[in-house]
């Protein structure tokens, strides 16, 4: 009889241990209008880093309420840093995988957790199938990156104004010469930009005044993102911004092909005030394009003109722009991107904003673009290829470089030529990926690859060593002379790249200190996510911004005294 109620007991335990296992994710309801709202708050608040295909910027949530409890994901939603702080080993393990630190959500209501984990639990758990035959290579780059012996003495410069509470105080994003005026300007994403004028950063305009209709949500990429003063700005007043506004705002000079849904628009402007030597802008604008985008990310990040060309030169006064892919590999439409320069995004735009042979009259296409003369592909278009292109920089001798964040696989800077094809979504770094299958695995380059007829990047580096680029500049003064400085965006780390040495393309990490003292970004910041940007003052000194504590640092000693 007791071996008999053993074997009950040990049924029983196995039992009641696997109908815990299956009532995971039982309180979660299905109903179509919970599921409605909660796929509604996914897109604006989610979609940008987790989708249901695959590993993105954080993990695959498919089959994610069957797996773990829903406390824990409630929790974790709310408070993940929180939770990271308090060891938790789950919170822990995502953080070492995917390095970046997930935002809190402590604005969500338990109703709109509930919708949010509605929609997350219709999902059915799905293994994305490896659609290439050849081998996945597991390891890109085998040792991390080396540290220079060069270290960068930071000086504190100033405090932005405070556009929301922790963990992003402003979301500062560019720092920028005035073209001709010798002025330093910032922009805020959330719609403001600033002067900066005797350490301290002074407002100049707000983009919300001017544009009902301008969104800063749901973050990341959204909002007023870059900002370009033409290079006689202190003649003429013009300058330009890009900044979002919500789906079918206006009609779209680009919209998505084969009835692909948009999700946010992208507005380029151009703004003339009469009296450019004042500290507040009065003026009009007017709006040069806009752009249907398939996704909240990888919109329109970067603009800028070439600092170095002169007037006599035809590449003066042209305004380069560049176009992300809107995530709309990663969603499921690889041809937003893949299409040899027929499309507009994944690209870099190069226009001439006092012409107005464009098709909607507002701006000029350059007769020397690559394909001007080339009916079924975009005049506007100078390269392609590109999945996210954030910073633009000029080095002395007039060439363009761009950052480009990956997806999975390489963090890329690319030297910009006109025509070329940079990969995307068929190549990062110099890796062969699957546009219709997952994007997060790398193989070996075909033994045909000079067909594909991709440009590689001069410097690139994988996840062991950061995990999305900002962008930098090339150095004027004689500590760094000639080196590209730049960064990663969330761990805060810097690195820099020479060109020129026997060992060409040499990259290394950048120390940093204050005040003499050895730190780090992520230490001056007291946050696991710095949100890193570069800027350049028109003396050629390098800024560093910091999104999460709104602060502005420079590289001393970088000019020739």
């Amino acid at each position: 009889m007791k071996f008999y109620h053993l074997i009950i007991l040990v049924l029983f335990i196995v039992s009641c241990q696997s109908e815990t296992k299956q009532k995971l994710g039982h309180t979660i309801s299905l109903k179509p209008e919970s599921i409605k709202k909660g796929k509604a708050i996914f897109e604006q608040k989610c979609s940008h880093c987790h989708n249901f295909k695959q590993d993105a910027i954080g993990p695959n949530l498919r089959g994610l309420t069957r797996r773990v409890e829903t406390s824990w994901i409630k929790q974790f939603i709310k408070n993940p840093l929180q939770m990271v702080a308090d060891n938790d080993s789950r919170a822990t393990q995502l953080l070492e995988t995917y390095k970046i630190p997930m935002p809190g959500f402590k604005d969500l209501s338990e109703t709109n957790l509930d919708a949010l984990l509605s929609y997350i639990h219709k999902q059915e758990n799905q293994k994305l199938k490896n659609n290439n035959s050849l081998d996945v290579i597991k390891e890109t780059i085998k040792d991390t990156l080396q540290y220079s012996h060069l270290v960068a003495e930071l000086e504190f410069v100033a405090q932005a104004p405070a556009t929301t509470q922790k963990p992003i105080l402003a979301r500062l994003n560019k720092l920028d010469c005035a073209g001709s005026s010798g002025r330093i300007f910032i922009n805020d994403m959330r719609g403001s930009l600033y002067e900066l004028r005797d350490k301290k950063v002074e407002p100049y305009l707000s983009l919300i005044d001017y544009n009902p209709d301008f969104i800063h949500e749901p973050g990341l990429g959204a909002g007023f993102s870059s900002f370009a003063f033409h290079p006689d700005f202190q003649e003429n007043g013009l300058f330009y911004t890009a900044h979002s506004e919500p789906k079918l705002s206006k009609p779209s000079d680009f919209s998505l092909p084969d009835s692909i849904p948009a999700k946010i628009q992208w507005v380029v402007k151009e703004w003339k005030t009469k009296t450019p030597n004042k500290n507040i802008f009065k003026g009009d604008s007017r709006e040069l394009l806009r752009i249907d985008f398939v996704g909240f990310m990888h919109g329109i990040q970067e603009m800028g003109f070439n600092p170095v060309t002169t007037k006599d030169e035809s590449d003066y006064g042209m305004l380069y722009i560049g176009v992300g892919d809107g995530g709309g590999v990663i969603k499921g439409y690889p041809q937003v991107a893949q299409h040899g320069g027929s499309q507009i995004w994944g690209t870099i735009l190069r226009i001439d904003p006092m012409g107005n042979n464009s098709k909607n009259g507002a701006y000029g296409i350059p007769p020397e673009n690559p394909f001007v003369k080339q009916a079924l592909l975009k005049g506007e278009i100078w390269s392609y290829g590109l999945r996210n292109p954030t910073r633009f920089s000029w080095d002395l001798y007039g060439r363009l470089f761009a950052s480009d964040i990956g997806h999975k696989i390489m963090e890329e800077v690319n030297l910009i030529d006109s025509g070329q094809f940079y990969g995307w979504p068929i190549r990062e770094g110099n890796f062969a990926l699957n546009p219709n299958g997952n994007q997060s695995l790398a193989y070996a380059l075909p033994d045909n690859d000079a067909d594909y007829g991709a440009t590689y990047p001069i410097f690139q580096y994988n996840q062991k060593d950061g995990v999305a680029i900002s962008g930098g500049f090339f150095a004027r003064g004689e500590k760094f002379r000639g080196k590209y400085i730049f960064g990663d965006i969330p761990t805060g780390s810097l690195y820099i790249g020479d060109l020129f040495e026997a060992k060409q393309r040499n990259l290394k990490k950048l120390k940093v200190s204050i005040h003499g003292k050895p730190t780090t970004m992520s230490k001056l910041t007291k946050s696991s996510r710095v949100d890193l940007r570069f800027g350049q003052d028109c003396d050629g000194n390098i800024y560093l911004l910091t999104k999460s504590d709104g602060k502005i640092y420079k590289i001393k000693e970088n000019l020739i005294p």
